[in-house]
């Protein structure tokens, strides 16, 4: 990825994407080696469990998660996280409504639009 955000972005003027099941995101800055999102989860949504190549820490700003890492389940809630080590299974399922903020090395190219 060659590509990278602007130095200042503002949240009242990037783009939130919805990305439907309760989920909206928006992607906060970025470069080759780092990425920030913020993530809305309806009441009841679930972030389904997947695995990928990238280290995530995940930082609970409001709400109550049940997160998933690798067969193991904690309830989070805010000022809580987790790292999620890079091919480790993971999710999240949000019974409150709520809203994550994501970290991400690399970069996520599959969430930025070309």
């Amino acid at each position: 990825m060659s590509k990278q955000s602007t130095p200042f972005l503002f949240g009242d003027e990037t783009e939130i994407e919805d990305l439907g099941g309760g989920l909206k995101r928006q992607v906060l800055g970025y470069n080759h080696e780092l990425m920030m999102v913020k993530v809305w989860f309806a009441k009841g949504a679930e972030g389904y469990v997947h695995k990928h190549r990238h280290s995530q820490v995940t930082y609970v700003e409001a709400g109550e998660f049940h997160f998933n890492i690798g067969g193991e389940i904690k309830v989070l809630k805010p000022g809580d996280s987790c790292l999620i080590p890079p091919h480790v299974e993971h999710g999240a399922v949000c019974p409150t409504g709520g809203i994550l903020i994501d970290t991400f090395s690399p970069a996520r190219e599959d969430f930025l639009k070309e």
